[in-house]
């Protein structure tokens, strides 16, 4: 397949403003970028169509640019929100920018052939001066064209919130951002999702005005579920790319609760597996749902893109724990991840080096509501430590018991856990 038939395949493409980009990307490399709003430290997995449409292009030949708004993300981008965003400090945008680039360099080479470049648009828009700005760029825009843009006229039609002339500038700013990485750069094509299409089609229009070159634009679609409903949201909010905020064991979980309607689409969408992989994904799928192997693949796939093998190999050793499997290895933050919704009890530290039998113990944290019972449940086989079956009544809590961060974890039964917690 060409790269455009690759990307349509997989579901990147929404729009494109040329249908002669398909045969412009197959007679020479070409170079092209994609910005990221710098609104948080972290990207979430909002980003990632972009972020793998960028290195799609990049492992075709292409030499991808990574944009960081640092200058537009201090105006905040309205397009399709419903009220103006809260303004950032230049601080803040700066260390957002550094966390980004960061988790970028998981996907993006910046060096060997086709390396891609990595630029902030603060290093020229707040160089100019408002009269200069307006009296050389504004001129170019017709405010005609830009009340008729979608995503303008929203805002115009509610009188509650409306448009600033800030975020109303936006477009201005975002549209010379293409004008200057084709000056200075060569480049020709700019990406973004589906809601950038008015900013993308204002930069390539400014950069005909101003330099008589021929430019492109294309953008992804809107993820969403098979019912219509948005993708890239858990219970508790966005999912996140930094492990500090998402964490590498709850990132694997919702991938692998993806439903079966949705996950051979998310693997054409969010892994590199090939055609034929994914056909056979396809068919397990629906031959054998019950087994979950796109959904496991799928999990395994993008964990490890996101955070590494390491945090995948940790992530799977945290998802086995629910089922009985090992706990050694798993640290502190994982473990309480992993049983951050079971009950839990707060023991001495020095408990577990008195010698006391564990019944006892068990009693006293309301793990059982009686010796009796847990001896019950020692006899019927039913009770665990660390997920090893109690074989003896008369068990007791020794220090080796307490796994990182003076953990414990209690099983009665197959799915009813509890945990103790031996803190000073």
């Amino acid at each position: 397949m060409t790269l455009f038939e690759e990307l349509s395949w997989r579901g990147f493409i929404h729009q494109v403003t040329h249908e002669e980009l398909k045969d412009a990307l197959e007679q020479a490399p070409m170079t092209l970028y994609c910005g990221f709003d710098p609104s948080a430290d972290s990207l979430h997995i909002g980003s990632l169509l972009p972020i793998l449409g960028l290195a799609h292009f990049q492992r075709a030949g292409h030499r991808p640019i990574v944009l960081i708004g640092g200058g537009t993300g201090l105006i905040g981008d309205p397009s399709f929100k419903a009220e103006e965003r809260s303004l950032l400090t230049k601080e803040d945008v700066a260390r957002n920018a550094a966390g980004i680039r960061a988790q970028l360099e998981r996907f993006i080479r910046f060096e060997g052939e086709n390396a891609a470049i990595m630029v902030n648009n603060a290093d020229w828009l707040c160089e100019f001066s408002l009269i200069d700005f307006l009296r050389d760029v504004g001129k170019h825009f017709s405010v005609n064209v830009m009340l008729s843009r979608e995503s303008v006229r929203q805002r115009l039609e509610d009188r509650d919130h409306g448009i600033s002339f800030t975020e109303f500038s936006y477009g201005l700013l975002q549209g010379y951002d293409f004008l200057h990485l084709n000056e200075h750069f060569g480049c020709r094509l700019e990406i973004g999702g589906s809601d950038q299409w008015g900013n993308i089609v204002s930069g390539m229009d400014l950069t005909r005005r101003m330099r008589g070159e021929d430019t492109y634009g294309l953008t992804f679609p809107l993820v969403t579920k098979a019912d219509g409903t948005k993708f890239g949201k858990s219970e508790s909010g966005n999912v996140w790319l930094d492990p500090a905020r998402t964490s590498p064991y709850k990132f694997y979980q919702f991938w692998i609760n993806q439903a079966d309607a949705d996950v051979v689409r998310y693997l054409r969408c969010f892994t590199f597996l090939t055609r034929e992989e994914i056909a056979e994904y396809e068919r397990r799928t629906a031959e054998e749902p019950h087994l979950r192997a796109a959904q496991k693949r799928l999990a395994g796939e993008v964990t490890r893109l996101v955070h590494g093998e390491d945090a995948l190999a940790n992530a799977l050793m945290a998802s086995k724990a629910m089922f009985g499997g090992g706990l050694e290895g798993l640290d502190e933050s994982t473990l309480l991840d992993v049983f951050s919704e079971v009950p839990s009890t707060e023991l001495p530290a020095a408990v577990p080096g008195e010698g006391r039998l564990l019944l006892d113990v068990l009693t006293e944290a309301g793990v059982f509501r009686s010796k009796s019972e847990g001896r019950r449940m020692v006899k019927n086989g039913g009770l665990y430590l660390n997920n090893e079956r109690v074989g003896t009544e008369d068990a007791v809590l020794g220090e080796g018991h307490c796994l990182s961060g003076g953990i414990a974890v209690v099983r009665k039964g197959k799915k009813n856990y509890h945990l103790l917690r031996f803190t000073a």
